[in-house]
């Protein structure tokens, strides 16, 4: 996980393919990736509050 010169942030994770909860939908070129657990506790600290 880092962050992009324009505050968003990009995530490096397997491809995930399942069936969303109701109500939860992916956009036009968004996917759906696994982070495990242990990467983003580690992320956490480096992920601003606002």
């Amino acid at each position: 996980m880092f962050q992009l010169t324009d505050g968003d942030f990009a995530v490096i994770g397997a491809a995930f393919d399942a069936e969303l909860p109701p109500g939860v939908a992916l956009g036009p070129g968004q996917r759906l990736v696994v982070v495990d657990r242990d990467t983003l506790v580690r992320a956490r600290r480096d992920i601003p509050d606002a």
